[in-house]
């Protein structure tokens, strides 16, 4: 079981920036592949951004959705328990409710399907005004 919360939403400005942080409980964090995910009114809720699980020499791999390539940047602290997701140049298209996911499957290229994450956290809001 794992318990994931949120945290680091606000209101801001377009070209802004935020750090969201998730942080799990369990001793089991360094297993999981984390994921991001956002979703506006009345929209999906759609990929964000994921990283892999911790292996031996600690090199994850990340992936993207197209929308926020080169803006946003995902990354974990597992002696933290608690992943984060870095968004610079914050557009109002961004604003959305942000939702951390844990994926407990032992994949080497993390997953981009909301159906492969298992766990969520309740979510933070991101408003970017223009």
């Amino acid at each position: 079981q794992v318990q994931l919360v949120e945290s680091g939403g606000g209101l801001v400005q377009a070209g802004d920036s935020l750090r969201l942080s998730c942080a799990a409980s369990g001793r089991t964090f360094s297993s999981y592949a984390m994921g991001w995910f956002r979703q506006a009114p009345g929209k999906e809720r759609d990929f964000v951004a994921a990283i892999s699980w911790s292996s031996s020499n600690t090199r994850y791999a990340t992936r993207y959705g197209d929308s926020v390539k080169g803006r946003f940047t995902i990354s974990r602290d597992n002696a933290k328990n608690t992943v984060y997701l870095q968004m610079n140049s914050l557009k109002p298209e961004d604003t959305a409710v942000y939702y951390c996911a844990a994926d407990p499957q032992p994949r080497t290229i993390p997953a981009m399907r909301r159906e492969d994450y298992y766990y969520w956290g309740q979510g933070t809001q991101v408003s970017v005004s223009s």
